[in-house]
């Protein structure tokens, strides 16, 4: 299908990163609007690997591909912040087991909600214009390069 978009002629990965950029915009204004205006997106990636049974430090450096010193000063503030608290680890020495508080169990609840109800919008604007949310093909884009290795998200915004 040829949409005549001006948009088609600018390089992938410049439209790629500006949806990124205004979907990710619109969320953020809208969980700030819910009541979590203390919260950045690199939380909500925080609380996604924390999900379960949590992690140690070092499990989440490695899960958001980040430094073990940047995951210490994330998990400081957000224990600050009352969204985790660190546990004795199940299996006993030093090591520290980081879990979500139910302030953070909230949040990703009301947050889920948003995600779904903002999809949902874009999926009806889209459909309007008789497109639809590129979900396989971007799925297909990251099967392709990175195999089964997906890497993580890194929360560098």
């Amino acid at each position: 299908m040829e949409t005549h978009d001006p948009g088609e002629p600018t390089e992938l990965t410049f439209l790629l990163g500006m949806a990124f950029q205004l979907v990710l915009s619109e969320f953020v204004s809208r969980v700030e609007a819910a009541g979590y205006a203390d919260l950045r997106p690199m939380h909500g990636l925080v609380f996604q690997a924390l999900r379960g049974a949590g992690a140690t430090s070092s499990e989440l450096a490695e899960r958001l591909g980040v430094t073990k010193q940047a995951a210490g000063q994330i998990i400081d503030d957000l224990e600050r912040r009352g969204y985790v608290e660190r546990q004795p680890h199940p299996a006993g020495g030093r090591r520290k087991l980081v879990v979500l508080t139910a302030r953070a169990r909230e949040h990703l609840t009301v947050a889920g909600r948003i995600l779904h109800e903002q999809e949902a919008q874009l999926t009806d604007r889209l459909h309007e214009v008789g497109l639809r949310v590129p979900r396989a093909e971007l799925a297909a884009i990251i099967r392709v390069m990175a195999g089964d290795a997906i890497p993580p998200l890194r929360p560098i915004w």
